[in-house]
């Protein structure tokens, strides 16, 4: 793949970017705020000082969250288009779309789903203000830790699939990632915060609100990101064959 091919698909990559994060505002929207309303209410009722908000709630909920969304899918959409061109061709015979889909589903693994799982969403009125700094970086930890694991899983069955075949060489390779991301889980300490009369079905309702939102803007980058794809791609060489049939076709004439 030429340099030409790479920027054209990064370019597109960030146009899906935005597309997704367009289907995610909405899902944010929609799904997300009145549980992050829900949750400053909770606060307000038992917070004792208010401090001075600087930008208004309205403000936060519509603009803020329009423009964290849409810069993170733009982002995000070149991130995984680079990953789409040193995918493409060597994690089997898939084509741009099919691998497009599986770009956007282990991303969405890895980044998201086993980070979730250790360290999961929490409202914006959960947690002590004193402890972000370490509770970020345990979550960044966590990501990094998932995608290099992901990564080793993937060169450790590409390794042993002549040996043992495609299909044993996948169990193994994910039973190992799922072993190595036990030992993580088991090792980086535990964060929990939530108050104890915080309400159990808000909690909930959070935290598959954000899973909604990862799960619509990877669906959305790999459907509309694999479609660009494939018209870059795979236009050019369909496009050869009529020629080159037509010119077939007049020397056969000719003869």
């Amino acid at each position: 793949m030429n340099s030409l091919s790479v920027r054209a698909l990064l370019v597109r990559g960030m146009l899906a970017g935005l597309a997704a994060g367009l289907l995610a505002l909405v899902v944010a929207y929609v799904l997300g705020e009145p549980r992050v309303d829900a949750a400053i209410d909770f606060e307000d009722a038992h917070a004792h000082e208010h401090g001075e908000e600087v930008f208004s709630r309205t403000l936060q909920s519509t603009g803020g969250l329009a423009t964290g969304v849409l810069v993170f899918g733009v982002a995000i959409g070149g991130i995984a288009a680079l990953a789409f061109c040193v995918a493409l061709g060597r994690i089997g015979r898939f084509g741009p779309r099919a691998t497009a889909a599986l770009v956007s589903l282990g991303a969405l693994l890895t980044v998201y789903v086993v980070p979730f799982l250790k360290y999961p969403a929490n409202p914006p009125s959960i947690g002590d203000p004193d402890t972000i700094g370490k509770r970020t970086a345990l979550y960044f930890l966590m990501i990094a830790l998932s995608v290099l694991l992901a990564v080793a899983a993937v060169i450790l069955g590409k390794r042993l699939a002549p040996r043992l075949g495609n299909w044993n060489a996948t169990v193994v390779a994910s039973a190992a990632f799922l072993v190595a991301v036990g030992l993580a889980y088991a090792f980086l300490p535990a964060v929990n915060e939530v108050p104890k009369d915080f309400p159990a079905m808000l909690l909930w309702k959070f935290r598959l609100a954000a899973l909604a939102i990862q799960v619509t803007l990877w669906a959305g980058f790999g459907l509309v990101f694999g479609y660009l794809a494939e018209r870059l791609l795979v236009p050019k060489a369909a496009a050869a064959e009529p020629r080159s049939a037509g010119v077939d076709n007049k020397a056969a004439a000719a003869h």
